[in-house]
């Protein structure tokens, strides 16, 4: 099996925020992007944590007079959040990821101080794993020509 990098997709390419953003600076990346979900950063680039819309939705639920303009004045790091992404290590092997990825639809994925340094989508995982179990498939249907 594969190193996990194999399935990174790097924090250049990646979108994110940090903890000191506001949950309306966060909302509107989210929709630029046609995210259900974002990553948050600490100022000095460690993982923080994962915003989802749920985690906004939950917040609205609990303070009923909040408006959209309200967004503005909540950080980030001041939103709760219901679901902790559980972050992987670079170094990581694969069998933890697959079993975080059974959980979230992504990965994070920091070095050994805890940098983020990227994601790991569980979209990529079972592609490869479903061209991977294709190709096993396709090996084994090959017979052998009698001569």
């Amino acid at each position: 099996m594969r190193n996990i990098a194999f399935f990174l997709t790097p924090k250049s390419s990646v979108v994110y925020v940090t903890k000191n953003m506001t949950v309306r600076q966060a909302l509107e990346k989210m929709e630029k992007h046609r995210y259900k979900s974002i990553s948050i950063l600490n100022e000095d680039g460690t993982y923080y944590g994962v915003l989802t819309e749920g985690d906004i939705l939950w917040e609205m639920k609990r303070n009923p007079e909040m408006t959209f303009k309200d967004t503005e004045k909540i950080r980030l790091e001041d939103c709760p959040r219901y679901w902790k992404y559980e972050p992987v290590s670079i170094s990581e092997d694969i069998d933890n990821l697959i079993r975080v990825a059974e959980m979230q639809s992504f990965v994070p994925v920091v070095d050994d101080t805890g940098i983020f340094i990227g994601i790991i989508r569980r979209g990529d995982i079972m592609n490869y794993c479903y061209q991977h179990m294709a190709d096993q498939d396709d090996k084994s249907s090959v017979k052998p020509v009698s001569v």
